[in-house]
């Protein structure tokens, strides 16, 4: 029974790269591969396993979810992460993003607002060996100095208003990705650090997504 249950998994995560991620114009071999081979199934939430692979944000404890595996791809494709480079992930979340990002990169640091969230998230990534990830528990809505500079940073919650320090916090060459602006219409943006004083700004796609917690509201119309 539990290689037929196997073969169901391996046939349904097979399907989700196959049917959404690829179709989605995700195209890097090394992104596909990461996602074929990381168990989505046991990053997600119990009561909502069988929803592992389906094309929705999936609910996480405390009003959060675990992002969309198109969303995942076609971010990770577009960080174009680097065996080297030094990762810093905004909400750990489910932990599974995490996991992608330290098998594509040297060193994560994740920093997660929610305790039992960011406890639960450790288990994971320990169950499947994953050893080059650092959870901090924070609140780094409005920015995080600690650790940087760093060559990747992935903000997995939506900002009204993207800290500027976050871009400083970027090496030369060092890409970010972030969703910015309010429901229902918010971008992904792919900002790139190109020198010491001038950043480039990508708009990806267009999408909805909750807010970090405690993210920057912008400023009210004064009529």
């Amino acid at each position: 029974m539990a290689d037929n249950m196997e073969s169901t998994t391996e046939q349904a995560r097979f399907n989700m790269v196959e049917q959404q991620i690829r179709p989605a114009e995700v195209l890097d071999q090394r992104v596909l591969e990461v996602i074929a081979n990381t168990p989505r199934e046991a990053f997600v939430p119990a009561n909502y396993r069988d929803l592992a692979f389906s094309d929705i944000n999936v609910p996480l404890p405390n009003g959060q979810v675990m992002m969309k595996p198109i969303m995942e791809g076609r971010l990770l494709q577009a960080l174009n992460i680097q065996p080297e480079d030094a990762i810093l992930e905004i909400g750990t979340g489910s932990g599974y993003f995490t996991a992608l990002l330290a098998k594509l990169g040297k060193q994560v640091h994740s920093v997660e607002i929610d305790a039992d969230i960011m406890a639960t998230a450790q288990e994971r990534l320990s169950a499947q060996g994953i050893d080059n990830v650092t959870l901090l528990q924070g609140d780094a809505a409005q920015g995080w100095d600690q650790g940087g500079p760093f060559d990747v940073i992935a903000i997995t919650g939506s900002l009204p208003v993207l800290p500027e320090s976050f871009q400083q916090q970027l090496t030369v060459g060092g890409r970010m990705a972030a969703i910015v602006g309010q429901s229902p219409v918010m971008q992904m943006l792919l900002i790139t650090r190109v020198s010491e004083t001038q950043w480039t700004t990508d708009a990806l796609f267009e999408t909805d997504f909750p807010a970090l917690i405690n993210a920057e509201q912008p400023p009210a119309f004064v009529f």
